[in-house]
C-alpha cells in the first residue's frame, strides 16, 4: 500500500518499513543517500556560470562523448555519498568503464547502484534543466564484489528507479514498484516533501519527442507514426499535435509525466555499431519502470524495454516511452510493417508513407 501522507521522503520511506516488517532499513538509507547525493549536485548545477570551470569540457569518456568537469564531479559525488553505507556492493555509472568496486575497508551490502550522474549536461551552458537517474537492483551475491553480469539483470528486476531533476525548482521522482511519487526540496531546510504523491501518465496524448534531424535515418515505423502526428487535424489522427525536442532525457521525462505525450529515440541506421543512443542499464531500464509504474508504456518500438536482457554495462538500444496508446500504436506499426491503411485521407511530403490510424483503430 501507498503511504498517503504529505510529508518527507525520510517519513514516506518510513511509513512504507511499517508495511514491510521483514526489511532491515538498509533501503530506506540507500534511498536517503542518493537523495543526499542529488541534492548535493543541485547546488553545484545551481552555480551555473558562477563556476565556469565545472562546465568545461575535460576529455572524453567511456561513451567518447566530451565529459565536463560538471560531469566527473556529479560521479564523484554519487561514489562518495554511497559507497561508505555498507548497503552497496557495486556501481555502475555512465562516467566509468567498469564496475566500481567497493574500497577494501568498507563493508559491501546487498543492493547494486546504477547511475547517471548527470543527464543533459550538454544543455548547462543554456540554463535548461538537467538531472541524474538512479536504478537499483538486489545484488546476486550480497556482501561480495560484483561482477560484470550481476549487473546484467532484465528491467523487470528493479526494486526502485527515480530521477531528480535541476530545474526551477529540484523535484526527486521516486518508483519502488508501488507507483510514482515526486518530492519537491526545500532549499531552506534541505528536506525533501511530497508533492505529487500519485503520478500518472495520461493514456492519449497530443506532443511527440524526437530529434527530427535524424529523420533520414529513421526505421519506416517511426517515419510513418510521425508523419501521421505532422498531418494533424486533416491526417487520419484527427488531431493537431505539438514537437518538442529538449535532448535531456530527465527533462522529457518529467515533461511526460506531468501532461502526458511520447519519447521517441528509436533504434537507428545511423551508425551500425550502435543501435540506439541511450543506455538500457541506467537510462531506459529506470525511466521505463518509472513511467510504467504511473500508468504509461516503455518499449523499444518491438518489445517493452524491461523485458530486455541487457549483454554489457553500457548497452545502448532503442526507446519509447509515454502515454500508452500512443507507444502502443508504434508498437503495432513495428509488427505490422506492410499494412496500409484502406482510405488514405492526406498526402503529406515529409516522409511519403501512408497513414495507418484508422487499421489500426479497426483492431
Amino acid at each position: 500500500m501507498m503511504p498517503t501522507n504529505t510529508g518527507t521522503l525520510t517519513q514516506y520511506l518510513i511509513e512504507l518499513r511499517r508495511h514491510k516488517p521483514q526489511a532491515t532499513g538498509d533501503f530506506n538509507e540507500l534511498i536517503l543517500q542518493v537523495a543526499l547525493a542529488c541534492r548535493s549536485i543541485a547546488k553545484r548545477v545551481a552555480h551555473g556560470t558562477l563556476r565556469e570551470s565545472l562546465g568545461g569540457v575535460i576529455g572524453t569518456n567511456v561513451q567518447g562523448e566530451d565529459q565536463k568537469a560538471i560531469d566527473a564531479l556529479s560521479n564523484e559525488i554519487f561514489l562518495a555519498t554511497t559507497e561508505w553505507t555498507g548497503v552497496v556492493s557495486g556501481m555502475v555509472s555512465e562516467e566509468m568503464e567498469d564496475v566500481y568496486r567497493i574500497p577494501a575497508e568498507l563493508p559491501r551490502g546487498k543492493y547494486l547502484l546504477l547511475f547517471d550522474p548527470l543527464d543533459g549536461s550538454s544543455n548547462i551552458d543554456v540554463n535548461v534543466a538537467v538531472g541524474s537517474i538512479f536504478s537499483i537492483l538486489r545484488a546476486p551475491r550480497p556482501g561480495e564484489d560484483p561482477s560484470v553480469e550481476d549487473f546484467l539483470q532484465p528491467g523487470t528486476e528493479q526494486v526502485a528507479a527515480g530521477y531528480a531533476i535541476y530545474g526551477p525548482a529540484t523535484m526527486l521522482v521516486l518508483t519502488v514498484g508501488e507507483g510514482v511519487v515526486g518530492f519537491t526540496l526545500d532549499p531552506e531546510t534541505g528536506d525533501f516533501f511530497m508533492t505529487h504523491p500519485d503520478i500518472r501518465v495520461p493514456e492519449n496524448a497530443c506532443e511527440f519527442a524526437i530529434n527530427a534531424s535524424n529523420s533520414r535515418f529513421w526505421e519506416a515505423p517511426i517515419k510513418r507514426y510521425v508523419e501521421e502526428c505532422l498531418a494533424g487535424k486533416t491526417g487520419p489522427r484527427s488531431k493537431d499535435f505539438n514537437m518538442r525536442w529538449i535532448a535531456s532525457l530527465v527533462a522529457e521525462t518529467h515533461r511526460i509525466l506531468m501532461r502526458g505525450g511520447v519519447f521517441m529515440y528509436p533504434r537507428d541506421t545511423k551508425d551500425p555499431i550502435k543501435p540506439g543512443r541511450l543506455r538500457l542499464l541506467y537510462e531506459c531500464n529506470p525511466v521505463g519502470m518509472i513511467i510504467e509504474q504511473a500508468g504509461g508504456r516503455a518499449s523499444t518500438g518491438e518489445i517493452p524495454v524491461l523485458e530486455a536482457q541487457p549483454s554489457s554495462l553500457h548497452q545502448r538500444i532503442g526507446f519509447v516511452f509515454g502515454s500508452r496508446n500512443e507507444v502502443e500504436l508504434i508498437e503495432h506499426y513495428h509488427a505490422h510493417p506492410q499494412a496500409r491503411s484502406p482510405e488514405p485521407e492526406y498526402d503529406t511530403q515529409l516522409f511519403g508513407e501512408r497513414g495507418l490510424f484508422r487499421e489500426w483503430a479497426s483492431h
